[in-house]
């Protein structure tokens, strides 16, 4: 057997021999010579790289350009940001997670932190960014085609329907990074009580189902939702770094996830404080930190659109996590050290979508209305409609993210963005609707397409969305709960607030806005964190 597998190697060489001389001799074919550039095209062409422009040969395919390839700052610039926003899960969102969590569950929030990044990033790979960011899928403006699949194609040149000078595979990493944060953040609202294979399930599921199509739609060269680059985008939104596609597609999952999971065992009857508000503490600002490269990351460039997203997330950031502490000075009597971290995440999530988009002032006003509603959502929301979510992820991220779609449609300006008066007329000064559509209008063009209102189109699209897909996905996870937990899908607690089981305050132990019931919010409202393992509840059988 041995000797004929070399004799047909041996035959199959020689008849390839004619074809190989065949091709040697055939003559090259010459590529067709570009013109040179003048001196004058040349420094256009600095200018744009300065910029962030396009090149000159964007324009005029027969014109050679001697700025080839990626631009070194623009391309550096955005390979430290996806660190950075890299940084925000591992290890900033695992620490934040792990000390709202009791002790027991620390390595298990890691562990489903870690097992997130592999998965989403093997799924990626496969096929995930082609269907995220390729454009002419077979469900246009829904999903891409599979032409990137396994990064194929996907290298060091720009991608200029994205960047003109950031490398295409440098901007599939930072998008990645994105990827992988969206379902941990997931995680935080059915901490303790699933299993770790249940997770990656349905993370795998959801990132095929909700993820891939959502990011098309929103940041995808033909989306039908990309209001700022896409004039035919059907519902003319606009999302600078995630409002949408990350914090109100995770916040609304797990509103149906929690739900369908039920309630941890004990919860109402026992308190479960966070184990460690040090951890907490250091998580914050590593999110906090983090999410600059995912902010002003998010211009794809060095410039100064990036530098005012930068200005604005600082500035909410801090005001969101003032405001929220003296929203407990006020209502509970004493600030917390996990109030003025919840308010910063908060801050964080409700400028995502607005901050290239609006100016200082409007980052201000943004913080202040961080600071309250989330506030109240995870304090009176929570607590009237008896659902437990354990680390108030609903809370936050899809009140907050949905209260920052509204926003960015109120408060953004073309003095802190010029794209939009080249895109969206109504946002310059000088603009008045006209009568009937001019000639030259987008597709169902109407005056009030920028206004709060019809951004607020994908925020209503996409709650009914996954309102309605996801309890396939999650129903097949209940042989899958953790032990202990109860699914309860006919639960009326949170159909009738009335009819909500009464807080049980344990003689000994803290109750500020439901810290019995398990609120990682309440648990530590009205006390330092010097306090946490000083005061310890015990429980004897009857």
């Amino acid at each position: 057997m041995h000797r004929i597998l070399i004799f047909f190697s041996l035959l199959l060489a020689l008849a390839a021999r004619p074809f190989s001389a065949a091709a040697a001799d055939a003559p090259a074919t010459e590529m067709p010579k570009l013109k040179a550039p003048s001196v004058e095209e040349r420094l256009t062409d600095l200018e744009a790289y300065v910029n962030n422009g396009a090149r000159g040969n964007a324009s005029n395919t027969n014109l050679e350009t001697k700025v080839g390839g990626p631009g070194p700052g623009h391309n550096g610039f955005q390979m430290v940001c996806a660190a950075l926003v890299l940084f925000m899960t591992l290890p900033g969102l695992a620490l934040f997670y792990g000390g709202l969590v009791r002790r027991k569950n620390v390595l298990s929030v890691l562990a489903q932190c870690l097992g997130i990044a592999g998965l989403v990033t093997i799924l990626w790979w496969l096929c995930g960014y082609s269907l995220a960011f390729s454009k002419n899928g077979a469900i246009k403006g829904v999903l891409g085609n599979f032409d990137w699949a396994l990064l194929a194609g996907v290298d060091s040149t720009p991608n200029t329907d994205y960047s003109a000078w950031v490398s295409h595979n440098i901007y599939s990493m930072y998008q990645l990074m994105f990827a992988i944060i969206t379902p941990a953040l997931i995680i935080g609202a059915i901490a303790e009580r699933i299993k770790f294979s249940a997770v990656l399930l349905f993370v795998g599921l959801w990132m095929l189902v909700v993820y891939f199509p959502l990011a098309h739609m929103v940041w995808g060269s033909d989306g039908m939702m990309n209001g700022v680059w896409n004039p035919a985008a059907k519902i003319r939104a606009i999302d600078f770094a995630g409002g949408t596609v990350v914090h109100m597609s995770s916040g609304w999952s797990v509103l149906i996830l929690f739900l369908v999971l039920g309630k941890r065992l004990g919860y109402g009857k026992e308190p479960m404080p966070p184990h460690s508000m040090v951890l907490c503490m250091v998580g914050t600002g590593m999110l906090w930190v983090g999410w600059y490269g995912f902010n002003a990351g998010s211009a794809v460039a060095a410039d100064g659109i990036a530098a005012n997203a930068f200005t604005t997330t600082t500035l909410a950031t801090a005001v969101a996590s003032f405001t929220w502490a003296m929203a407990e000075y006020i209502f509970r009597g004493k600030p917390s050290i996990l109030g003025f971290c919840s308010g910063a995440v908060a801050g964080l999530v409700v400028i995502t979508p607005a901050c290239g988009f609006v100016t200082t002032t409007g980052a201000v006003i943004i913080g202040v209305a961080a600071g309250l509603i989330p506030y109240l959502a995870c304090w009176k929301l929570k607590s009237a409609a008896g659902y437990d979510d354990a680390l108030d992820t609903f809370g936050v991220h899809a009140v907050g993210g949905t209260l920052g779609a509204f926003l960015t449609g109120v408060l953004a300006s073309a003095k802190a963005n010029p794209n939009l008066v080249t895109t969206w007329p109504m946002w310059a000064a000088s603009w008045t609707p006209p009568i009937r559509p001019p000639k030259t209008a987008w597709p169902n063009w109407s005056p009030k397409g920028a206004c709060g209102s019809s951004n607020l189109k994908p925020s209503g699209s996409l709650s009914a969305w996954l309102s309605s897909a996801q309890p396939l996905l999650l129903i097949s996870l209940r042989p899958f709960s953790a032990c202990g937990s109860r699914p309860k899908l006919r639960s009326r607690a949170w159909i009738w607030p009335s009819m909500a089981r009464k807080v049980i305050t344990l003689p000994g132990s803290y109750d500020f806005g439901g810290a019995a019931a398990g609120s990682s919010q309440g648990a530590m409202a009205g006390f330092g964190a010097s306090n946490t393992n000083r005061h310890t509840t015990k429980h004897t059988k009857k």
